[in-house]
């Protein structure tokens, strides 16, 4: 039997500065499918000497890893391609059983992480300096472009294992060690899993390493710890925010990258085809239970086809499948925690008592959350105004197509976007003047492609993942000039 018919197995352990073992804090951490409540695995938690330990290692062996061939390394994420693909379904049945997902939502998940796999194997030898002229006779300046070195990297719970290999292929890729702090929801998807199968692949000792921990007891220690050279994170903005300051205003600066929280408006013009946009919207919406940073926010439709929207959109949620995600027809699963379903039934309840329409409103049981519909929303309202992260979605009626546009920017966040119209260029200079980091024209906001630049404006972050740009995030320049004759020097 070959190694990769055999399951992962001991995913209680951590992969601390090269070897797999029990995190020292005394706090155990156990993780449980959120559908059914089953226990999954049982962690002893990492502590800040296990973070000191696990930087220490980086910081050592990174010079190795960084001065291996280009070949070699994109040979690595090639082999980690071939796991993906052997253990296919292994990886997918973690996403479901982990967090939550959908078995259809799980397996675009699987793909998008060995799309940027993919695309980061091309980024050992896609790396250019630069030579520059220089106004002083007999100097020969130079750009040189290489890793920043130690990488810390937090990773969410909503698309764990995909947005934990966004940052960690590319820094790997490009000479990068890397520490990851995956969510303590998904510590397997988001971590654990991943290093197994670097592992497998031939990964060094010590290159990765995965500190399983609360926020309270490592959070600050991981961000604010001397030895990485960029903290990347993605999830909420108060979060965000508070790695920004640690970063920027504390003992050690630093690069950061943030990908933060999302309120992502889908805009439908009069003109824009009703059946299309319909289904659009409820995908966009409902996809892993609308808990995506990208997931449509607000629906803002403009009044000729208002009435007609929101009859059809209803008409489609009611047929939505609510239960098990392993099932292939189910649309939505449970939410992720106790925690997240209490803040979703009060912000339920909060729409309701601000004056919001009820359309649809599904069963809450257990954890499984039905889809919650209102119209006639606001743009002051909460529903309105906040993040929601789950199937509860309002809709705006636009007076017109300058409304629409006000509506749709009216926000402090600026992640993703989209708009419906016949006429796609101006579809195009609708998309231009929303102030967000992608738009989308007849299409959802939900979209990730590993060569295409991802971030957002405002409170939705700083920085921007994949493709050329995830290789400005990883890499950092340095001049060096030679002064090839004696210069003259004033004194």
């Amino acid at each position: 039997m070959s190694a990769a018919n055999v399951p992962y197995g001991d995913l209680h352990l951590q992969p601390i500065a090269g070897e797999w073992r029990h995190g020292r804090s005394p706090l155990w951490l156990s993780t449980v499918d959120p559908y059914d409540g089953d226990l999954l695995v049982e962690i002893l938690q990492a502590n800040q000497s296990d973070v000191d330990l696990a930087y220490a290692k980086a910081a050592e062996v990174q010079p190795d890893w960084a001065g291996r061939a280009p070949a070699e390394r994109a040979e690595l994420l090639l082999r980690v391609v071939a796991v993906f693909d052997t253990r296919r379904e292994e990886i997918i049945d973690w996403i479901i059983r982990e967090s939550g997902s959908t078995r259809l939502k799980a397996s675009l998940e699987w793909a998008a992480a060995r799309a940027i796999t993919l695309e980061s194997a091309s980024f050992p030898s896609r790396v250019q300096g630069r030579l520059l002229d220089s106004n002083i006779p007999g100097k020969e300046s130079r750009v040189y472009r290489g890793p920043i070195g130690v990488v810390g990297v937090i990773s969410p719970w909503n698309f764990p294992f995909h947005l934990t290999q966004r940052s960690l292929a590319p820094a790997l890729a490009l000479g990068n060690t890397v520490v990851v702090k995956p969510s303590s929801d998904t510590p397997v998807c988001g971590g654990l899993l991943l290093a197994r199968i670097f592992e497998e692949a031939g990964l060094p000792p010590g290159v990765l390493s995965v500190v399983v921990g609360s926020g309270q007891e490592i959070g600050d220690a991981f961000v604010e710890h001397p030895v990485p050279g960029l903290v990347t994170f993605t999830g909420s903005t108060p979060v965000g925010r508070r790695i920004g300051a640690l970063t920027s205003g504390g003992a050690h600066l630093k690069h950061v990258a943030l990908e933060l929280g999302g309120n992502s408006p889908f805009v439908v013009l009069a003109d824009a085809d009703l059946e299309q946009a319909v289904k659009a919207a409820v995908f966009g919406k409902f996809l892993h239970q609308g808990q995506i940073c990208m997931a449509i926010n607000r629906i803002i439709v403009e009044k000729p086809l208002y009435d007609a929207f929101a009859q059809r959109f209803v008409e489609r949620v009611r047929q939505l499948k609510v239960g098990d995600p392993h099932l292939a027809d189910t649309a939505i699963g449970p939410i992720i925690n106790p925690r997240q379903l209490e803040g979703l039934l009060e912000k339920v309840a909060r729409a309701r008592r601000e004056g919001a329409k009820p359309l649809y409103q599904g069963g809450v049981q257990g954890l499984m959350m039905g889809p919650h519909v209102y119209g006639e929303v606001k743009p002051e309202m909460e529903i309105a105004r906040d993040e929601i992260f789950g199937p509860l979605i309002g809709l705006l009626r636009a007076d017109d197509e300058a409304h629409a546009l006000a509506l749709a920017n009216a926000s402090d966040y600026g992640l993703s976007s989209a708009v419906f119209t016949r006429d796609l260029e101006r579809g195009v200079r609708f998309a231009r003047r929303i102030r967000a980091g992608m738009t989308h024209v007849n299409d959802i906001p939900v979209n990730d492609e590993a060569h295409a630049p991802f971030g957002g404006e405002k409170n939705s972050g700083l920085g921007r993942f994949n493709g050329e740009w995830a290789i400005d995030e990883f890499t950092r320049d340095h001049w060096i000039s030679v002064q090839h004759r004696p210069r003259d020097y004033p004194f």
